[in-house]
Order: C-alpha cells, then sequence, then structure tokens
C-alpha cells in the first residue's frame, strides 16, 4: 500500500492509567477514501483510542499519526445550551477562522439549515448528534472521525446518520467511525478493525472478515447426520447451532452432494440453505472462542456489546 493512501495510523499505541491498561500495543491503518470502522462493546479503548490518535491525550508509549485538518466528534457534541446551532457554529467557526458562509455549508450537509436558529437546547439528540457532524465538517477535513454518532438515536436518526457517513465518503472524504453496533459497521464500512479489553482482535475487509459463505442443515437423526457432517467438512468444520441444525463450513455450490450423502445415508434432511456469518458471530468468535453456530453466536453477541 502506498504511504499516500494512508491517512491514520497508529503503531504500538498504549495507554496505561494506573495498573490498568486502557490500550494494549494497538495497531491499525485507515486508508483515504474509506468508513473505517472501529468496532467494540463500551469500555474496549475505543474512545482513548482516537483520543491518542487526535492528539488530545498522551500515549503511554507508541505512536500514532492523522493527517490533517482532521473534522471530529468524540463523546458528543458540546454547546452552548442557550445559543442556537446557527450560533453556536458561528462562535466555533470564529474561533477557528472560518466565515459565516462555511457554516451555512456544513448546515445545509446535514439538514439542519432550517432548524438552525433554534435554540440548541430544544434540539432531539439525533440533531445535535448532526450538529456535532456539522462542526466537524467545517474546513471540509479529509478525514473525519466519529465516536459512536448514533448512539441513543432512535431508528430513523441512526439511519439519517448512516446515509450521512455513506454520503461523506461518497464525496471522496474518509471517515473513521466508531461504534458498538454491529450491525451498523457491517452495513456501512469498508474495513474493520475489532478491539476488545484494549487490544486489537483483527483488522481488515468486512467481506474477510465474515469470511465464506457456509452450508446450513437441519436433518435427523442429528447424532448420524453430524458424522456424514463431519466427515464432509472436517472436525472443525462443522457447528452446531441452539435450534439443532449444523453449518458446515463448506461453499454453496457443495450443497447437492451434501444432500445426496445425507439420503444415502438414510438421513432425513428437513432444511439445507446458505449461510453468510455476520460481525456479530465474527465478534463474538474472537472475544470469547466460541465454536457455536450463527444462533447462539448472534444473541450472546448482541449481549456482549450493549
Amino acid at each position: 500500500m502506498n504511504a499516500h493512501d494512508t491517512v491514520a495510523s497508529t503503531e504500538n499505541l498504549t495507554k496505561v492509567y494506573g495498573d490498568r491498561v486502557a490500550v494494549d500495543k494497538v495497531t491499525m491503518t485507515v486508508r483515504r477514501g474509506e468508513v473505517y470502522g472501529f468496532l467494540g462493546p463500551n469500555g474496549a479503548g475505543k474512545t482513548t483510542t482516537l483520543r491518542m490518535l487526535l492528539g488530545l491525550i498522551r500515549p503511554t508509549s507508541g505512536t500514532a499519526y492523522a493527517t490533517s485538518p482532521v473534522g471530529a466528534l468524540i463523546e458528543g457534541p458540546g454547546f452552548f445550551p442557550y445559543l442556537s446551532g446557527r450560533a453556536n457554529l458561528r462562535t466555533l467557526a470564529r474561533s477557528r477562522g472560518f466565515d459565516d458562509a462555511e457554516v451555512e455549508r456544513v448546515l445545509e450537509r446535514v439538514d439542519l439549515a432550517g432548524r438552525g436558529d433554534d435554540r440548541f437546547k430544544g434540539y432531539s439528540l439525533g440533531m445535535k448528534q448532526r450538529l456535532g457532524v456539522a462542526a466537524a465538517l467545517m474546513g471540509d477535513p479529509e478525514l473525519i472521525v466519529l465516536d459512536e454518532p448514533t448512539n441513543g438515536l432512535d431508528p430513523a436518526g441512526m439511519a439519517d446518520m448512516r446515509a450521512l457517513v455513506v454520503d461523506l465518503a461518497r464525496g471522496g472524504q474518509t471517515v473513521l467511525l466508531s461504534s458498538h453496533l454491529l450491525a451498523e459497521v457491517q452495513e456501512i464500512c469498508h474495513r474493520v478493525a475489532v478491539i476488545n479489553d484494549g487490544r486489537l482482535l483483527r483488522e481488515g475487509g468486512v467481506a474477510e472478515l465474515r469470511g465464506g459463505i457456509s452450508i446450513r442443515v437441519r436433518a435427523t437423526p442429528e447424532p448420524e447426520a453430524l458424522a456424514v457432517a463431519m466427515r464432509l467438512a472436517g472436525d472443525d468444520g462443522v457447528q452446531r447451532t441452539t435450534d439443532g441444525a449444523l453449518q458446515l463450513t463448506l461453499p454453496p455450490d457443495q450443497a447437492p452432494r451434501v444432500t445426496r450423502e445425507l439420503v444415502s445415508a438414510g438421513i432425513d434432511v428437513h432444511e439445507i440453505t446458505t449461510a453468510e456469518r455476520s460481525l456479530e458471530e465474527v465478534f463474538f468468535d474472537l472475544t470469547s472462542g466460541s465454536t457455536t453456530g450463527s444462533t447462539t453466536g448472534s444473541t450472546a453477541t448482541k449481549e456482549a456489546v450493549r
């Protein structure tokens, strides 16, 4: 990868508070023009990592680099409650050397121009988050860092924020998005980094982390079906779900062969479909080492990231 394609990176980035290691030797790379998902449960070390990347706190060891200028929304927007959204942005713009035209541009960008004269304290949570993003967009920075931008939003607000992030990337900007919402990251991100307990577990493309498509089978009697499945996919290539189905790590074109082998063994096949792991299941596997299938993985992961 060309060095000019990197807009942010860390190498062995570490932050220690007393005897607690908040971030432990995190190495990651954000590429130009992508939506990069920084994924992990609350308390995993995401915000601390972003603060070090932005120079807001000093690392204990390791290095962090981000292109300049950078726009950021970290831990929610902070504005004067009795000023309007427009007045808040104008105050911020003057301190950063921008004119009122830039304020109007970013208000339009986040669809708040019509509510710009309303007081900030009267904004909904979604509007407050969008005003925070507007502040981050001032000066048209190449890199935009958003820390949990959909936190606390209702479904409509979450959809609006996702659409905005996608639109920013389509316009050529790079977005580093931290989130504990795995389905959200799966939907809009190009690459992701998975962090837990301060350690980076995996980094890569969403499709790469999710892995290939597998085959899901429900058949009886189950012990005999399991034996056939393990013969076809290997001992490590079969996972059992809580609803009695089997996940076989085989390409989908092997489904007819799996069906033939099961039927030849006198096994009744009730269902055979193809399935692809979600990021929820990937995260659960990475953080727990579980070998359960999709149903167990999804449920446990949802609990883990709340």
